[in-house]
């Protein structure tokens, strides 16, 4: 069976799942240069690194199928330096347009900044445990670490969701719920249902 027009199927679906956001996000600004550059990109930045998450979570429960696809190590490494910038731009590039003003910036809502802060620093335990796997510790829990990782993840959708200024009204927001609604199952399958399968 010929699997390119397969392969490209599932290619595009992963860019669209990606740039669709960004152009719901760019389509509505108006660019100038300026100190108000760093609020038209840091929220873009945070799309992205959501939306290449979601691709993770949802391309683990079909990951047996996709590796006669592609190459899906690859995939999983070179997206996740591409999630790892995101995630160091993204609070990064805010802080620095309110002066590192920890206040300011808790004035957005409190309560979903702390949950992006936990959730943070969860997703940033991948990395951590990726550069570390020379250790037999990290090697023996990378289990764990995934679903740390991913816990972080579903953390940073309900931050989104609540705070994102593109995400309050109109068809991305529902396309976001989409995401998180899938990728609760999705992260029960992963870590609960494939884990009992692989062991027994």
């Amino acid at each position: 069976m010929n699997q390119k027009p397969i392969r490209f199927i599932i290619t595009l679906f992963a860019c669209l799942a990606v740039l669709y956001p960004l152009w719901v996000r760019f389509g509505s600004l108006g660019w100038t240069l300026g100190p108000s550059i760093l609020q038209s990109i840091f929220p873009a930045l945070g799309l992205i690194a959501f939306a290449v998450l979601w691709l993770h979570v949802i391309s683990g429960a079909f990951e047996p199928y996709l590796r006669t696809l592609f190459d899906f190590d690859r995939f999983v490494h070179r997206t996740s330096i591409i999630i790892l910038i995101c995630l160091i731009l993204h609070p990064l590039l805010l802080l620095i347009d309110f002066d590192f003003n920890f206040s300011a910036v808790f004035a957005y809502g409190e309560k979903y900044i702390l949950l992006a802060v936990i959730g943070w620093l969860l997703l940033i335990t991948y990395d951590i445990g990726k550069a570390l796997k020379r250790y037999n510790f990290f090697v023996r829990h990378w289990n764990a670490i995934l679903l740390i990782s991913t816990t972080g993840f579903i953390l940073t959708f309900l931050h989104s969701l609540a705070l994102g200024s593109d995400l309050q009204a109109g068809p991305l927001r529902a396309v976001w719920i989409f995401y998180g609604a899938t990728a609760i199952p999705a992260t029960v399958y992963n870590y609960g249902i494939k884990r009992f399968r692989q062991v027994r």
